[in-house]
């Protein structure tokens, strides 16, 4: 098998409101579609959503480069994930979303070469997963009744984004936290709005509110703040931004600087990383969390499969399909009752672009 053509669609997927974090806020999905054809008739689908203040991707750049990484795929073997990635990785290191899409791309062709659901072709089985959903920056108020109405649809788990003051941020999830009462599980993420003595004081102040952890709390590149604080406060700590690949992952093991890990596609170039920060974490004895930005049910399944076929894997936060106003995915994951994710049955991903909408879309085809 080879591949023959590569199809890459820009989009602009609408949001239901906008979602503000502490370095940036979100108003248009902005999401490249990759379609890898086969000689054999195959076509894999792989989706890079940019999320720029994390990536330092835009959805600009991310087309241009991938025009490039598809000439460097045309002629090659799709099921060789690992000379493929390793060539992708070499070729443009910088670029994790933006490969991520074409990652995502050859495992769906794997897994449809096998006759196999993705979560099967990574060796695992089919797992219950559960997501929490996203309280955005807002109005201490708006945040308060955006938090009830989640629990309201029977999510379990609230994540509440911080990062703002310590004092704004210990209000808010004293007043979400009275809101909620003490059964709904409470996580924060402060997306690096902290420093040190800040994340410090926050999370001091929150310990009395039952949160479950903290994403994190202070820039992505100081780690030795990040192990600080870990070794400070009570709430366990999440590594986010900090952890891109393997080798970060490692580094934050061996400095002892965080409790979990969360892996995103979007930055680690997709599942064949995502699968080796998994494997760093379990062997330093960290769990994991498969994370989210915006991506629409395509790159949300693709990190459900990833999440069933790992144990180590404990947390879930794949909410972002659900604020966008948008769906053009056909099959793919399903939302369930009580934030449970139903898996789709078919091969690959079991998930695929809406061929109208993509006819809408900007494009450019590469042979």
């Amino acid at each position: 098998m080879r591949i023959k053509r590569v199809e890459l669609f820009k989009a602009n997927l609408p949001m239901k409101y906008p979602f503000r974090i502490a370095i940036g806020e979100v108003t248009v999905a902005d999401t490249l579609y990759v379609l890898i054809h086969t000689d054999e008739g195959l076509t894999g689908t792989g989706e890079a959503n940019l999320f720029t203040p994390v990536v330092g991707e835009t959805l600009a750049t991310a087309f241009a480069a991938a025009v490039d990484l598809a000439r460097l795929l045309i002629g090659t073997d799709p099921l060789n994930i690992e000379e493929r990635v390793a060539a992708m990785r070499r070729f443009m290191p910088a670029q994790p979303t933006t490969r991520s899409a074409f990652d995502m791309a050859l495992y769906d062709l794997a897994g449809k070469a096998a006759d196999l659901p993705l979560y099967a072709l990574l060796g695992g089985p089919r797992r219950e997963i559960t997501t929490d959903n996203t309280v955005g920056i807002d109005t201490t108020e708006a945040m308060v009744e955006r938090a009830i109405s989640f629990k309201a649809r029977g999510f379990p788990a609230v994540k509440v984004k911080v990062g703002t003051t310590a004092e704004q941020d210990i209000d808010r999830i004293r007043r979400i936290r009275e809101a909620l009462g003490p059964e709904t599980l409470i996580r924060i993420d402060a997306n690096q709005g902290w420093d040190r003595v800040s994340a410090v004081r926050a999370l001091r102040g929150m310990e009395p509110y039952n949160v479950q952890y903290c994403e994190q709390p202070v820039a992505a590149w100081d780690y030795a703040s990040m192990k600080d604080v870990r070794d400070k406060t009570a709430i366990p700590i999440m590594a986010d931004e900090s952890v891109f690949d393997e080798h970060d992952a490692f580094t934050l093991a061996a400095m002892r600087a965080c409790d979990l890990l969360n892996i995103k596609l979007a930055k680690s170039g997709g599942i064949h990383v995502g699968l080796k920060i998994n494997a760093v974490g379990e062997a330093a004895g960290m769990r994991c969390m498969v994370g989210c930005m915006t991506e629409s049910r395509l790159g949300l399944t693709a990190s459900a499969h990833l999440a069933s076929s790992r144990p180590n894997i404990v947390f879930a936060d794949l909410d972002g399909a659900d604020m966008l106003a948008a769906d053009p995915i056909l099959g793919g994951m399903i939302y369930g009752e009580g934030g449970r994710i139903r898996l789709p049955d078919g091969p690959g991903l079991g998930a695929s672009v809406d061929p109208e909408y993509l006819a809408t879309l900007e494009s450019e085809t590469i042979a």
